[in-house]
């Protein structure tokens, strides 16, 4: 017998096939045929930023990854997978990289409790804080600090994305392809651009320390 919170998600399931069907009969149909996203999105885990409900658009328009604070790492195979399909195959133009405000991950990052297995993972995001310490030691208010942090995780990783294999031989045989840092509000729902738009290798050294220098010092 299905335990009853499956029963839950599978009549949720029922109900939402039923109202898609009954606004755009032929949804599923034209979904079914092929995937043509412009978008890779690359995101957090956290369960309160579902990646294509918080930009308005049907399934479909977004290649999605999500991890635990939006981390793209050389050691990560899954993830560097993902961006290969979605850059070789897909032909996505965008790659977006998003964070948000109060990520658990980068709060356990800064404040380091015993969480097991996880720690290994968290070291990533350690590595960003002790990269930038100076300015994370400016700023007095731990919720601040941890936001702060949020941000300067996001441009990180977008500058991990454009070091990777798939980018740089994207970007070297022509093919348009912009990478995106952005950053979630969980207190108001809006997506914030960073100001990381990457579009070839001459622009990551460049607009790395232009967004930096734009972040607030406290």
């Amino acid at each position: 017998m299905p335990h009853p919170h499956i029963d839950e998600l599978l009549e949720k399931n029922r109900v939402w096939s039923a109202e898609t069907k009954s606004r755009d009969p032929d949804f599923f149909a034209r979904l079914s045929k092929q995937q043509t996203p412009k978008y890779l999105w690359i995101g957090c885990a956290d369960s309160r930023v579902p990646a294509s409900q918080v930009v308005g658009m049907d399934p479909g328009h977004l290649f999605v990854h999500r991890n635990i604070a939006n981390v793209v790492v050389h050691s990560d195979v899954n993830c560097l997978s993902v961006i290969q399909y979605a850059v070789e195959v897909l032909k996505v133009e965008h790659v977006v990289v998003c964070g948000h405000y109060g990520c658990g991950g980068v709060k356990a990052a800064l404040d380091k409790p015993e969480l097991g297995l996880i720690e290994h993972w968290l070291r990533h995001i350690e590595d960003v804080a002790h990269r930038h310490a100076d300015r994370l030691n400016n700023v007095n208010e731990p919720e601040t600090r941890c936001d702060r942090l949020c941000e300067l995780n996001v441009i990180e990783q977008v500058m991990n994305l454009a070091r990777t294999t798939t980018v740089r031989t994207a970007w070297q045989r022509g093919q348009t392809l912009v990478l995106h840092g952005l950053i979630y509000g969980l207190k108001d729902g809006l997506l914030r651009d960073l100001g990381l738009d990457l579009a070839g290798p001459d622009d990551a050294a460049q607009s790395y320390d232009r967004v930096l220098k734009r972040l607030p010092t406290d």
